[in-house]
């Protein structure tokens, strides 16, 4: 292997490089085979490794009987209460939600009218950033992907901290204010500068409004003309909400966990965090989802046919269209049997929106592409387990209709989802009491040491 030859062409040489890299870093499954190693923290049953207690938020799609799985509609419970009634509850008031599910998260309880009034004025407080940060940080390097620049925005206000390392409980519940006040507005700026520096686009800056929610100044700071309907802001909200905890086994939050369990600051684990919901598996399956049925629209002639549709699938599976990664984007999750609760609220919401902004063709497609391509993989994989769509499914549509761009769909994930993030981060820093620390078997050929000169 000769990474540094001196006539190097990066993309010839590192072609040619391509096989010798991989068979440094193959390992074969049969070495698997032999140990029992919990392949991406699984048991062999698909259930997740416990390697923890959490009382922030509960994730339920099975219960389990004499060791065996049985399905159950799914349930999602930020501190007990169940998600869903927060969402409902919500939307029948015509109040925006998301700021009562962080109080919820973050201080354990339902704030009544004084406290919640108290915490609201205290977010649109923290909403605004640190002088200059916004020329200083985002101005000066902007990303085409924002999740990038969000992590890094994220570890720079360390920077800006009288009390960074601070860990007591106090300091990181104030800093968690600050930083679930702060993203929607490093999102909104990032996303500016992006468009105008890198697509030649004009710039525009909106700073936010006190009394607006989280929800209605975003919506008002990523657009040109700052407008906006009650309608699109709740929706929004709706989001937000469903996308604000998902307890304490996925990636990004065990991600915010291991890292919190060194002692660290409170930024390096959220951006940890953040780089990890980067991921096309994680977060970034909401903006995969809309590429995959971009692909469906453009190879698929008839939605409803079901014969060509399920062949299209089919295929898709094979990894012959699409990204060829042979996945249903949207489809299945490590916990959910019978339904993720979230997609279930998404979809009903959805139908109305769809129907107002006359896309119910495209929402049909997605039911009927969640209908056969779960049939497909339960057939393929001989699954007896029920299968469901995840909240990635409807989550970008939604997006869509709310004329939200696609480089904003992760990123609104992540803004969402600092809550349950911060959460989780002060729970293990003032609970845990012990670095995570797991092993990985060793699968490596002892040889001998051969000086440079005999090589």
């Amino acid at each position: 292997m000769d990474l540094y030859s001196p006539n190097l062409n990066l993309t010839e040489d590192l072609e040619k490089l391509n096989s010798d890299i991989m068979s440094a870093y193959r390992i074969d499954d049969e070495k698997y085979a032999h140990v029992d190693v919990k392949r991406g923290l699984r048991n062999s049953d698909g259930t997740g490794v416990i390697i923890g207690v959490t009382g922030v938020g509960s994730v339920q799609g099975y219960t389990v009987v004499d060791g065996e799985r049985i399905p159950m509609p799914g349930k999602l419970y930020y501190r007990g209460i169940n998600s869903t009634d927060i969402v409902e509850a919500n939307l029948k008031a015509g109040t925006f939600g998301y700021e009562e599910a962080v109080y919820l998260l973050l201080l354990g309880e339902l704030p009544n009218k004084t406290q919640f009034d108290s915490f609201k004025a205290l977010l649109a407080q923290a909403r605004n950033l640190p002088i200059g940060f916004t020329e200083d940080v985002i101005f000066k390097a902007p990303a085409y992907n924002l999740m990038n620049q969000l992590a890094r925005s994220v570890l720079a206000l360390y920077s800006y901290d009288p009390s960074p390392d601070d860990t007591s409980a106090a300091n990181m519940l104030r800093q968690s204010v600050e930083i679930v006040a702060r993203m929607p507005l490093i999102v909104a700026n990032a996303y500016a500068v992006m468009r105008h520096y890198l697509l030649g686009h004009s710039l525009y800056i909106h700073n936010p409004e006190p009394e607006l929610s989280l929800a209605e100044n975003f919506l008002r700071m990523v657009r040109p003309d700052k407008s906006y309907t009650d309608e699109e802001a709740h929706i929004l909200d709706m989001m937000l909400m469903l996308h604000a905890d998902h307890g304490g086994g996925n990636n990004s939050t065990f991600t915010c966990r291991s890292v919190s369990s060194t002692g660290t600051d409170t930024y390096s684990a959220i951006a940890a965090a953040i780089g990890s919901l980067k991921g096309p598996l994680h977060g970034g399956a909401n903006a995969k989802v809309m590429e995959m049925f971009g692909h469906i629209k453009s190879d698929v002639s008839n939605y409803n046919d079901d014969a060509e549709l399920r062949r299209y699938l089919s295929e898709l599976l094979d990894g012959r269209h699409g990204d060829e990664s042979g996945k249903i984007y949207g489809l299945g999750h490590a916990v959910y049997t019978v339904s993720d609760p979230r997609a279930v609220v998404i979809k009903k919401y959805a139908r109305k929106l769809a129907a107002d902004k006359g896309r119910l063709q495209e929402l049909e497609l997605m039911e009927n592409v969640e209908r056969i391509g779960i049939e497909l993989i339960m057939e393929r994989k001989h699954m007896t387990i029920p299968m469901c769509a995840n909240v990635d499914m409807y989550s970008g549509l939604i997006y869509s209709m709310l004329g939200i761009p696609v480089e904003l769909y992760t990123p609104l994930f992540a803004i969402a989802r600092s809550a349950g993030w911060c959460a989780h981060r002060m729970e293990e820093a003032l609970t845990g009491n012990r670095i995570m620390r797991p092993a990985y078997r060793s699968a490596i050929k002892k040889s001998e040491y051969i000086p440079i000169e005999q090589r």
